[in-house]
């Protein structure tokens, strides 16, 4: 029997919003170990992931998103959910979707990020204790009603063959990109420097390629970017900038080279790690053609130009701060939800 469970959900993900946002010893503590089961998550990074989700909590943006004093009818609907591991907690919002929609979510994590979204699910129960009975993780998703999954463009056939008699969600690949106009101003320019070496490049909604005007000075981009040269030091990430650098030299291939990024012309969108490609185009129309034949492998573009393309835009710098209504791959997640 469903049963209705009268939730304040705007208040109660508010607070954890703020939770996150002031992360308490405890959290700290965990936020500064990540790095031992992936090197990759370092504290500086883990801790900008923990509160990038405190501020996509925020009671303005929860609001908008959720009805005030909503009820929530709990479905008893199983949600399985495959979460990716690439970047800290990025499996969060798919679990908040599932939970806020009345469902029961099914958590496979990913081992290299399991620990903190327990955590914060830990914190979400201690704020609204029935959330207790809405979740569970798993490591292996059985008796589902639907599915939304997260991988590679070779995990998704898995995905499609095992998940596909059920409605499902099932994301591949993608890669963000900027759409340069060449009048940036430096602000700008070192924003951008975030959307590329966040979390080292390593989300979906990192840019991995530049479209700029023909003609583009790179120097000013170089430039505006010199802050970030620290990334250089850790040695995973210097690690792929060295094997790259190395496989252009040896074949000769025409690249530039800043110390920490190399710039490479490529018609791809998605560049290897501490690498950044770039293209260019005529005109408005060309960018416009180019960003659309490649529309199903953007995640967002960075670019202070809001031109009439079929992509998500959003500004300089924010492309590792979604909100509540940016879904992944552009699928209303909560539609898809209503749906089950």
């Amino acid at each position: 029997m469903s049963e209705l469970i009268k939730l304040n959900l705007t208040s109660t993900l508010a607070n954890l919003g703020e939770e996150l946002l002031n992360p308490s010893e405890e959290l700290l503590q965990i936020i500064n170990r990540e790095h031992q089961y992936n090197a990759w998550f370092t504290p500086e990074n883990v801790l900008q992931a923990v509160q990038a989700i405190g501020k996509m909590l925020n009671r303005a943006d929860l609001k908008k998103w959720l009805p005030e004093d909503a009820s929530t009818v709990f479905t008893g609907k199983k949600v399985g959910l495959v979460l990716a591991g690439n970047i800290p907690v990025v499996g969060f919002h798919d679990v908040l979707c599932v939970l806020v929609s009345g469902h029961f979510a099914m958590i496979k994590a990913s081992a290299n990020d399991a620990r903190l979204i327990t955590y914060i699910l830990q914190k979400l129960v201690a704020l609204e204790p029935e959330f207790a009975n809405r979740y569970e993780f798993t490591e292996r998703l059985a008796n589902f009603d639907a599915v939304m999954a997260t991988g590679s463009n070779n995990t998704s056939r898995y995905f499609e063959y095992y998940f596909g008699k059920v409605p499902n969600i099932i994301r591949k690949n993608r890669n963000s990109l900027a759409l340069l106009s060449g009048f940036e101003n430096e602000e700008q320019l070192q924003k951008l420097g975030h959307d590329i070496f966040d979390y080292y490049g390593l989300g979906c909604r990192n840019v991995s390629k530049i479209l700029v005007p023909e003609g583009y000075d790179f120097g000013i981009l170089f430039r505006a970017i010199e802050p970030f040269q620290p990334i250089i030091n850790h040695h995973k990430y210097n690690n792929n900038y060295d094997y790259n650098k190395s496989v252009y030299l040896v074949n000769q291939a025409k690249h530039l080279d800043n110390g920490f990024l190399l710039l490479k012309q490529d018609e791809k969108l998605a560049s290897p790690l501490a690498v950044l490609y770039y293209d260019f185009y005529a005109d408005l129309n060309d960018a416009i053609t180019k960003l659309n034949t490649q529309k199903e492998a953007i995640q967002c573009v960075v670019s202070s130009m809001k031109l009439n393309a079929d992509v998500p835009f959003v500004d300089f710098g924010e492309s590792q701060q979604p909100r509540l209504w940016d879904y992944a791959d552009g699928v209303d997640t909560m539609a898809f939800l209503k749906t089950i």
